[in-house]
């Protein structure tokens, strides 16, 4: 079994908003070591004395890795519960929370100076925090999100990419790289013409 000084800085932080990510990191961590079943089940007091000592060094381990807020419980398990209890958001709260979040992926709508990077990375945030909430969000909806929600100076990339692509297995990578490289051609022809316009001006101005 590895030691906890060595896992020590991969540890996840607990910040009170990020439980649902915290937990599934810390059970990777713990079956890492070794230590999940003892803090998922707990374990019976045992006679041998050995087997004991064997048994406490785990859990001072698991202990070690979930420590804030805990300082009370006497065994992993026992903090794992209170970490639940204090965290883990109950059905009534997901459901306000995911009908939010519903509303924000809906009214999605790319703005006139967003490039395309920083729009996809706020559809990102929102369609994360709707996966962890339990939303089961396929990346075909979120790829047909993200074509309806483009400025209009993209109409005729969206349109080039629903003809030419099969929409239903595009990655969202796929289609980031696609809209990107459109973005950069448009970008430089903007720059281009208004260099043209700007020697323009300036040959009629010395005229």
């Amino acid at each position: 079994m590895a030691s906890t000084s060595s896992v020590q800085m991969q540890l996840p932080k607990l910040n009170g908003k990020n439980y649902n990510n915290w937990s599934v990191q810390m059970k990777v961590l713990f079956r890492s070591q070794d230590l999940w079943n003892l803090v998922e089940n707990g374990y019976t007091e045992v006679v041998d004395a050995e087997e004991f000592n064997a048994l406490r060094k785990e859990e001072k381990e698991a202990l070690e890795m979930i420590f804030e807020k805990i300082s009370s419980a006497e065994t992993a398990k026992e903090a794992w519960d209170i970490l639940q209890k204090s965290y883990k958001v109950d059905d009534r709260v997901r459901r306000v929370r995911l009908q939010t979040l519903r509303g924000d992926f809906e009214s999605l709508r790319m703005n006139d100076s967003e490039s395309i990077p920083a729009y996809f990375d706020r559809v990102q945030t929102i369609v994360n925090q709707l996966r962890v909430n339990g939303e089961e969000l396929q990346d075909v909806r979120v790829v047909e999100k993200i074509l309806r929600s483009l400025t209009e100076r993209f109409d005729y990339v969206v349109a080039a990419i629903e003809e030419g692509q099969d929409i239903s297995t595009m990655t969202l990578e796929r289609l980031m790289g696609s809209l990107c490289s459109h973005e950069q051609r448009m970008n430089q022809k903007s720059i281009s013409s208004n260099s043209k316009q700007a020697l323009q001006s300036r040959v009629t101005q010395s005229n």
